[in-house]
């Protein structure tokens, strides 16, 4: 009669801030009934202080404020099978030698991607009002507006900039409108954009048609500052464009001036490059500008998702079943 196998150990590594947040204390028992930990939570500083704590670990559990899987720390985990990351992106935590490694990684974008189209889903539709513009037109001339001239919800024309998790979800969202979504995404296939309900079309076409345009592509050397101000010039009267993405996709220094010319614009920007503004930026002082500091990303409770997710994924890694949110190595230079 052979012995039951023997759990796997695990340690949580992330800031305390959020720890409570994204791990609460019914996803730690889930977690606890499925490992052995390795030993209480620690942050990042505490394993730089202590990195023998890793040498018995099998599986890294994280979220914000995770160690970069480097060489140094995978000398220190020769045991580490898997890592399992309750936030969104994990492009500044892998390195090529964790990828050399052939670790599974596990990212909670797809949990965190939910109140991010959320919040878009609401800024899409007051941008369809044009809520932001008349709310300042009525403060500015304290009068209402008698009939005011707005595309509304119906057969108007919304575009998503990348079709990734939040895209998707966004486009899901709208197709229980009346509106027609385009979306302009270089790695998205005919067969991608049908599923998702959309029609693809060029970067171009999106901002000159587009009553609303919603940023969701990853920061990458190619994508760093190309909405500039031919692309936000070509925006029609009243247009809004969204960005929920990476602050650092649109060209700010042109942005402040094509919004300075055109008061008819609002820019809904819930992520900057830096973050936050420079005090002197012009974000904060522009009307037809709307800063929010991450609002879209999960917050509070919303966080549960993400450590929900991680204990779901973990439960199939015990059992040996496929991973469901592991990173391809293949797509990971691609991703957000």
């Amino acid at each position: 009669m052979s012995e039951p196998a023997t759990a796997p150990t695990a340690l949580l590594v992330m800031e305390e801030e959020r720890r409570a947040d994204v791990y609460p204390p019914e996803v730690l028992a889930g977690i606890g009934r499925l490992v052995q930990w390795q030993g209480p939570p620690v942050t990042k500083r505490e394993l730089d202080e202590n990195p023998q704590v890793l040498r018995n670990v099998d599986i890294l559990l994280t979220g914000w404020g995770a160690p970069v899987l480097d060489t140094a720390f995978l000398s220190h985990a020769a045991r580490l099978r898997a890592v399992l990351v309750a936030a969104g992106s994990v492009r500044h935590l892998t390195t090529p030698a964790f990828w050399e490694r052939g670790i599974p990684i596990v990212s909670a974008a797809a949990a965190n991607a939910v109140p991010v189209a959320e919040f878009t889903l609401a800024q899409v539709l007051l941008g369809l009002k044009q809520a932001h513009r008349i709310a300042r037109e009525v403060a500015s001339s304290r009068r209402f507006p008698h009939n005011p001239d707005v595309p509304g919800a119906y057969r108007s024309r919304v575009g998503l900039l990348g079709l990734g998790h939040i895209g998707r979800l966004v486009a899901g969202h709208l197709t229980r409108f009346d509106i027609e979504i385009l979306a302009t995404d270089p790695v998205a296939s005919p067969d991608d954009a049908r599923q998702a309900g959309v029609r693809l079309v060029p970067v171009e076409e999106l901002f000159a048609t587009c009553h609303v345009v919603s940023l969701h592509a990853p920061l990458l050397p190619e994508t760093r500052g190309t909405i500039g101000a031919p692309l936000l010039n070509s925006l029609g009267p009243g247009a809004t464009l969204i960005n929920t993405a990476r602050g650092a996709l649109i060209d700010e220094t042109a942005a402040a001036q094509v919004l300075r010319a055109r008061p008819d614009l609002t820019a809904v920007l819930d992520v900057t490059h830096p973050e936050p503004p420079a005090h002197d930026s012009p974000l904060f002082t522009l009307p037809n500008v709307v800063l929010t500091p991450h609002l879209g990303g999960a917050l509070g409770a919303e966080r549960h998702r993400l450590g929900q997710l991680v204990l779901d994924e973990l439960r199939r890694f015990t059992k040996d079943l496929p991973l469901r949110h592991a990173i391809d190595p293949a797509r990971a230079a691609s991703l957000a």
